[in-house]
């Protein structure tokens, strides 16, 4: 049975080992032409309900669907729709980086000429054609990131799975990360990443699920995290003024730093309002040095969730 709709679908879905509780009770949804972000701590369940998305462990009750099909029953069609990459590479040493990819295009059933191609491209694609011919044990961490994601891609999927595909990359590569999810999802593809930079997640996704022990609690657009209440540290030269201005309008703030470098935190109820203060403390002659969120809008709902960060 195939799905119209496509993307990734997920129903109740919980697995254990043993006594562990590792997933209970997951909703999920991504839909195509997005970038859908999974968030919570260590522990939370995050990379179990990767690897069930991948068809690579199946789940004691619920159903899923990915690219219209259930990992369980038809996990050769899920896989030929889905690129999987790990936290982790495990690359085979021997081979160079352009014979990783090449051997991957062959795994899916590509022609010669096609993985041949294929990879050249998708080694120009993640800044690696000058290692092509090197072997794979001497890439850095960031490069066998890089490498992890082109075989990910090797064989044009549908849907993309991708547990911190940042970690190890240099700030160049993070942005150019960032620029190719972007495209890809723009593209109509599926792209789910799990991560624990939230920061760059605002950058990249389109929507969030969180998780927390084993179920996903909330579900958000970055929309709709845009528009909740969030935290802003605000200077001022002289702070007194910055202080009497706040008061005045009835804006509660704490003082946080020294003496050095003194800001005020406070909390309004949406960017709207956090531009009416700007703006009314700018035209009442308070002379604003620094006016910026605390955190990204994921983080704010992170923070704000009953979660298990200790």
């Amino acid at each position: 049975m195939t799905d119209e709709n496509g993307g990734i679908v997920v129903e109740g879905v919980a697995r254990s080992f043993g006594s562990v509780q590792a997933v209970n009770d997951v909703d999920f949804k991504a839909p195509p032409g997005e970038v859908t972000a999974l968030i919570g701590p260590n522990g939370s369940g995050k990379t179990t309900l990767l690897l069930i998305l991948a068809s690579l462990l199946a789940p004691d009750k619920g159903t899923v669907r990915v690219a219209g099909f259930d990992p369980v029953a038809q996990p050769g069609e899920v896989r030929r729709r889905m690129g999987w990459m790990p936290d982790t590479l495990g690359v085979w040493d021997s081979l160079t980086a352009s014979e990783v990819l090449k051997t991957m295009g062959a795994l899916y059933g590509l022609g010669e000429a096609d993985r041949s191609s294929r990879a050249e491209d998708l080694l120009g694609t993640v800044n690696l054609t000058e290692y092509a011919k090197q072997p794979a044990r001497v890439l850095s961490r960031g490069q066998q990131q890089r490498l992890s994601l082109a075989r990910a891609l090797i064989h044009d999927p549908e849907v993309l799975l991708l547990d911190e595909p940042a970690s190890g990359l240099d700030p160049g590569s993070r942005v150019e990360l960032r620029s190719l999810l972007r495209s890809l999802a723009a593209a109509g593809k599926t792209v789910v990443v799990s991560s624990h930079v939230l920061s760059e997640l605002d950058e990249i996704a389109d929507r969030a699920v969180f998780v927390s022990r084993g179920r996903s609690v909330k579900s958000q657009t970055l929309d709709e995290a845009g528009s909740q209440t969030r935290r802003y540290y605000v200077r001022a030269e002289p702070m007194s003024e910055l202080a009497t201005a706040l008061q005045s309008y009835g804006v509660r703030f704490e003082t946080r730093g020294d003496s050095r470098r003194e800001e005020f935190l406070i909390q309004l109820g949406s960017t709207a309002e956090a531009s009416w203060l700007l703006r009314t403390l700018v035209l009442g002659d308070v002379v604003i040095t620094a006016f910026a969120p605390a955190g990204g809008a994921l983080e704010e709902t992170y923070m704000s969730l009953d979660t298990d960060r200790r």
